[in-house]
């Protein structure tokens, strides 16, 4: 079964006159994880769509998507596929890959039809490609290991990069995602902005009485979703996205826009925040 949603992309002097059930109506992504179900959130910032397939067992096919105006969802796209689940398989363009649970596996441009089998709980993103880069599952020890902060300042952290220029070639999405440690809470400090490019979170690893409280909007205008695991948030490319977590917590960052440079970001630092 499919289920899309569409995101339609909102001015920031919008957002101060949002009162919490409209914060959360445009930019926080609930609901993607339902068994025997692919969910998809179509949004128009980068045409970047996020979403999950929890095949129970049952394989679960994703093929021709309305909302992209083509024969194939892959036809003119490229995706990027997180395990956050037990052991699962992706099935396209002839192959199967076997992922375990933190495995990301890319799919370039024209892979057709995609299966999605076994246990597995898939995260989906996926944005316009424009050439077709090889397909390649990466596992964690594949993956460009990152770390940074410090205890002193909550915010020690790891972060993975998989879809990402040092480790593989994609043509416009980059994916990976960050790890806290125990006792560090904030992720992305200091925040930044990139107008060049849109940015989704998906929050995962967290116990259901726990939440994230995700800051977003403009530097000067901030507000903020309070996250609950594996739920998401759609940050457009003005506004910040950092967050503060209950309890150890583990985000999958992807992003798309006009480049693949992971340093392209636009510092805002803590005191200059509202």
């Amino acid at each position: 079964m499919l289920h899309v949603e569409t995101r339609h992309a909102i001015h920031p002097s919008q957002v101060p006159g949002m009162d919490t059930a409209a914060l959360r109506r445009n930019f926080l992504a609930s609901g993607m994880f339902q068994p025997g179900e692919i969910r998809l959130i179509y949004t128009h910032y980068d045409r970047f769509v996020m979403g999950g397939a929890v095949p129970c067992g049952a394989d679960l096919v994703l093929d021709r998507v309305a909302e992209t105006g083509t024969p194939s969802f892959l036809d003119r796209r490229e995706m990027g596929i997180v395990n956050i689940g037990a052991t699962g398989t992706v099935a396209a363009d002839g192959q199967v890959w076997t992922l375990e649970r933190g495995d990301v596996l890319y799919l370039g441009m024209g892979a057709g039809a995609v299966t999605f089998g076994g246990a597995g709980r898939f995260y989906l993103t996926s944005a316009p490609a424009h050439r077709a880069c090889p397909h390649r599952l990466i596992r964690l020890a594949d993956s460009k290991e990152v770390r940074l902060g410090a205890a002193e300042t909550s915010n020690k952290r790891t972060i993975n990069q998989f879809i990402h220029p040092l480790v593989m070639e994609s043509c416009q999405l980059i994916l990976g995602y960050t790890t806290l440690e125990d006792g560090s809470v904030w992720n992305t400090i200091p925040s930044h902005i990139h107008d060049r490019r849109m940015e989704a979170y998906l929050y995962f690893g967290m116990e259901d009485t726990a939440r994230v409280l995700h800051l977003m909007g403009e530097p000067q205008e901030t507000r903020h979703l309070f996250i609950a695991n594996e739920e998401g948030a759609i940050s457009p490319p003005w506004s910040v996205h950092s967050g503060a977590g209950i309890g150890s917590y583990t985000f999958i960052w992807a992003m798309a826009g006009d480049n693949v440079d992971y340093t392209d970001m636009d510092f805002i630092q803590p005191g200059d925040l509202r």
